[in-house]
């Protein structure tokens, strides 16, 4: 199949209503998944209609190219890397068509997310089972084309198990369905066909050959003989041929024949889905009781695992010790570790989470009960806690956060998807994985175990380093034994994640040289012109071609402005291993990636973002490997939120990575006027803070302010931030200060600039509350905190400030006396950029002012907790608070103290909104050319929140960026907390 990307490829983007790119930017955030392959596509389509789909089809055929369906992207064996066109569909081919709750089935377009399909599900009281750890961003496609399971398939078994039927586009761009038939119905439309000749229909050929292969005694005799094992529910190897073996004609007692369950796992090789059927299943029980069984070994919890399945669990899954190490290194992950209790040798434990959900809790306590006594009667675990509510969902987060924590390995050693996905009978699986690791140790190799422990297949990742010929090597050689040992359990090499380009190879080894020829023999039928996925399944390239990391990969030494723990620069971009947790929809939670969920575009994800920086710094030829266009334009919706930080399991900073890469981009071309000019605010706010009222004459009036905005490259919709009549320190010095008495608790606010210059009614009402309060208040002389120099990457200026203000107040920060600010964006910078950024004397310094810097909610949470602050001293009165977070907060403290500090008022009941970011981000969106997704993502949840709340409802906001976007986004004026507790007091 040619690779070249010299098509006529002008009229065919001419021909289609979606999208379509052959630049190199696009091409390479394509040219990955979540597996260890690359291999650049000659072009990226993102088609609107079936209709662009069928002109794909035939340019495809016309011009000898393939077709490579992708939706979320998160396939571990490189199903969606190829050189042809990637058919994107996550964009467009999102709608729920149909649902039929009295026969319990949905009818939806591929690229419909499985957790968004469930939750428009649940009023009807139904659910689509198999659950993949992906599940907030895996697509129903994805999910159909490589037969995913996930962590209930004890109880839902996998896709292929729900797949009713589908609608799809053949090889010729033909419509067809395939669904349920009788074994008559198919032996007449079998007969039809037959006589139709020189006529038949390409779905006349495929039922014709279909019937052929299965009838055949000595087929039947071949794949009973040598398919894995049927005990074992986790079978996705090859094309099901064992499957519809079992089905009518073939077997009598089967099920109806159905081609839709063939499609289901053969991985986007066979037709273009443009619709599938779903079966569906009653809600799961009302209560979720896990039980976290910690064990001493593998081994331990694999036996372990045996007694579980007696009790009727809805899932079994193992997290092992290194995951634990790995999330005790992640900031949102260790706080869903709460439950893990080390070993009596205060080593981490292997862990099996035992669902046990019931209609009630009682039955789950009794079940639970009597697991727990058999197994300590058998020598089998240590804890057994049992865990209810909230604290279930944090447990599957760890759980399904496996994936992602595997890439927070420093260095270049990873732990590689290539043997993570073999599956035998849950009875084998002890003897298995013995056996598993004694060959690891042969090679003195070592491998994590996580996952689906009661499925009989444990995700089993060695540690290699892929950029050495030595762990190319390893990587052959540890699939060829694995390979050899799953052949001898008559299991499946792959259980849940496909064949794809990584397993396709040993196919022949699996199922034997006849089979696989049969398989071939499938393929060549519905697709004569090989345009679908080819290179997957059967015919693949060797398994250690196309490889992401080149053998004797020389990483090149950076001179960065940041510190980066353990690694450099390119280092942390290669921790984002495609797992995709970026791509999850706003109604999934959380802040990353605000960009994504306004656009929908794989453009703008972290994930784009760190493989730009990736390609660019491994391949460029440039003196300044940063020094390129194509990372510019990946990085421009980024909006610096540092929701990755928090989010991406793999913890990939793509703000600190951004900054990083302006910086150095300056340094070749200049840093433009316009970033010169916000970075450079406070020494403009200072200037016109002598003459306010001209300032606020012409951003005040909103004639003069269009055109001012239109002079700077602002928005001119956009409202721009006034100045106070005065600033906070002169007000400050102004105040007589009455001595508090007797011992007053000092605190040292950093008065930022944003404070001192705009929100002065803030700062007024901050200091008065803590002095009323009893608290020895002093603003210490130090300089602008730094953040819009770093928003806008200029580093070498940051820098600059970041080390004044660590002299300045290295002397003075303390437990005792801590630096207690009120703008996130300006205080949290010494917990985040500073001791990264100043230089390697002041390091010690910066880390312990780190400590001590606070947040105003931070420090009134604190002072409650001491009992230093209490509730009599505010008001009784009644009162709504809706609190929107600021995005660093949420990725460097937590939401936790500013519901707390809220609370504090005895009748103020505080409720989070479930929103992101906000869409400011600072300059992001005044930027003329960011103002349209700025006001997009603000109306994704916390526009529509805002204004659903009646006036007496106050709305919280700590960031100063988020209060001007609710106020420009809703005309509702959001209070920042220190405001609502000085009107609070009594």
């Amino acid at each position: 199949m040619p690779t070249t990307i010299d098509q006529p490829f002008d009229d065919l983007k001419a021909r289609l209503t979606g999208d379509f790119f052959t630049d190199t930017t696009h091409r390479t955030l394509y040219a990955t998944d979540a597996s260890a392959y690359r291999e650049m596509p000659a072009a990226v389509a993102v088609p609107k209609t079936i209709d662009d789909l069928k002109t794909l089809i035939a340019f495809a055929r016309e011009h000898k190219l393939s077709l490579i369906p992708r939706t979320a992207g998160t396939s571990l064996a490189g199903q969606v890397v190829g050189a042809g066109i990637v058919v994107d569909v996550s964009k467009h081919f999102t709608q729920i068509l149909e649902v039929n709750a009295e026969e319990r089935w949905v009818r939806v377009q591929p690229g419909v997310v499985r957790d968004e399909l469930n939750r428009f599900l649940k009023p009807y009281g139904l659910y689509f089972g198999p659950e993949t750890s992906t599940a907030n961003r895996a697509m129903i496609g994805g999910m159909v084309g490589n037969n995913s399971c996930g962590s209930n398939s004890v109880v839902y078994r996998d896709t292929r198990n729900h797949t009713l039927s589908v609608k799809a586009l053949l090889a010729d761009g033909s419509e067809a369905e395939f669904g349920p038939m009788s074994g008559w119905d198919f032996t007449k439309q079998v007969s039809e066909a037959s006589r139709k000749n020189g006529s038949a229909t390409l779905a006349d050929k495929i039922l014709l050959k279909t019937s052929a292969i299965l009838s055949d005694p000595a087929n039947q005799d071949e794949i009973r003989r040598n398919f894995p094992k049927r005990t074992i529910e986790r079978r996705n190897t090859g094309y099901a041929l064992d499957e519809v073996l079992e089905m009518e004609p073939f077997t009598p007692t089967g099920p109806p024949f159905n081609l839709a369950k063939f499609i289901a796992g053969s991985e986007g090789t066979l037709c273009f889905l443009t619709e599938i059927k779903l079966n569906l299943v009653p809600l799961p029980p009302k209560e979720t009781g896990l039980v976290c069984v910690h064990c001493h070994s593998i081994d331990e919890s694999l036996r372990a695992t045996l007694v579980a399945l007696n009790y009727g669990p809805y899932a079994v899954e193992l997290i092992d010790d290194i995951i634990l190490e790995r999330a005790d290194e992640n900031a949102e992950q260790r706080k869903n570790s709460f439950f893990v209790q080390k070993t009596p040798t205060n080593h981490f434990p292997i862990i099996l989470v035992v669902d046990l959900s019931r209609d009630t809790r009682a039955e789950i306590e009794q079940l639970a009960a009597q697991m727990e006594a058999e197994m300590r009667a058998a020598g089998l675990g240590y804890h057994f806690p049992l865990l209810f509510g909230d604290d279930t969902k944090k447990i599957w987060t760890l759980r399904k956060a496996g994936l992602g924590l595997l890439g927070n390995l420093p260095g270049d050693e990873k732990a590689v998807a290539v043997i993570e996905d073999t599956a035998v009978d849950v009875r084998d699986l002890p003897d298995y994985i013995r056996e598993f690791n004694e060959i690891l140790r042969k090679h003195n190799m070592t491998s994590v175990h996580y996952a689906h422990a009661g499925s009989g297949e444990l995700h089993l990742r060695p540690i290699i380093n892929l950029k050495t010929a030595e762990g190319h090597r390893q990587y052959r050689l540890i699939a060829e034994e694995i390979a050899t040992l799953v052949k001898k359990y008559n299991g499946s090499l792959s259980g849940e994640h496909g064949d794809g380009r990584l397993r396709g190879e040993f196919i022949p080894q699996m199922v034997g040289p006849h089979n696989y020829e049969l398989m071939r023999q499938i393929k060549h039928t519905w697709d004569p012109d090989g345009i679908f996925n080819p290179g997957k399944i059967v015919e693949t390239p060797p398994m250690d071609t196309f490889l992401r990391y080149e053998a004797g990969q020389q990483t090149p030494r950076f001179q960065t402005y940041f510190r980066y723990h353990n690694q450099d620069v390119l280092q942390h971009a290669e921790q984002c291993n495609g797992s995709g947790d970026c791509r999850k929809t706003q109604s999934s939670g959380g802040t990353m990636c605000p960009s994504y969920m306004a656009t929908r575009n794989e453009k703008d994800t972290t994930r784009a973002r760190a493989n730009i920086l990736r390609e660019m710094l491994t391949h460029s030829p440039k003196d300044n490997r940063f020094d390129h266009e194509e990372i510019k334009q990946v990085y421009d919706l980024c909006l610096s939120c540092k929701g990755c930080k928090n989010e991406c399991p793999s913890n990939v900073d793509v703000a600190k990575l951004k900054a990083e890469f302006l910086q150095h981009y300056y340094d070749t071309n200049g840093v433009p006027i316009r970033s010169r000019l916000i970075a450079n605010f406070t020494r403009l706010a200072g200037l016109a803070s002598y003459i306010p009222w001209a300032w606020n004459g012409v951003l005040g009036t909103p004639a003069l302010r269009r055109i001012a905005n239109r002079i700077v490259g602002f928005h001119p919709d956009r409202t721009m931030p006034l100045l106070g009549k005065t600033t906070v320190r002169a007000w400050s010095r102004r105040q007589p200060v009455a001595k508090p008495e007797g011992a007053a608790p000092r605190l040292y606010l950093f008065c930022d600039e944003f404070t001192n210059y705009n929100d002065v009614e803030v700062g007024k009402k901050a200091i008065e509350l803590f002095r009323r309060l009893g608290y020895e208040l002093i603003i210490p002389e130090h300089g602008e905190s730094g953040r819009a120099a770093l928003s806008k990457g200029m580093l070498k200026y940051a820098k600059t400030l970041a080390e004044r203000n660590i002299r300045a107040l290295s002397q003075l920060i303390t437990a005792e006396t801590p630096l207690v600010g009120l703008e996130p964006s300006a205080i949290l910078t010494f917990r985040d950029e500073y001791p990264d950024l100043v230089d390697e004397s002041l390091v010690a310094d910066a880390k312990r002012i780190a400590e001590h810097a606070l947040t105003f909610e931070e420090f009134i949470a604190r002072e409650s907790d001491a009992g230093r602050i209490r509730p009599e001293q505010f008001t009784d009165e009644t009162r709504l608070i809706k609190l929107h977070g600021h995005c660093q907060q949420k990725a460097v403290s937590s939401l936790v103290p500013g519901k707390k500090s809220l609370s504090l008022p005895k009748n103020y009941t505080v409720q989070l909104i479930p929103s992101g970011c906000c869409g400011m981000a600072g300059s992001f969106g005044y930027e003329a050319e960011h103002y349209e997704v700025s006001m997009k993502i603000g109306e994704l949840v916390l526009f529509p929140a805002v204004r659903q709340q009646p006036d007496e409802v106050i709305i919280a906001a700590p960031g100063t960026s988020c209060r001007h976007q609710i106020h420009d986004g809703t005309g509702r004026t959001a209070q920042h907390p220190a405001e609502i507790l000085f009107d609070a007091l009594k």
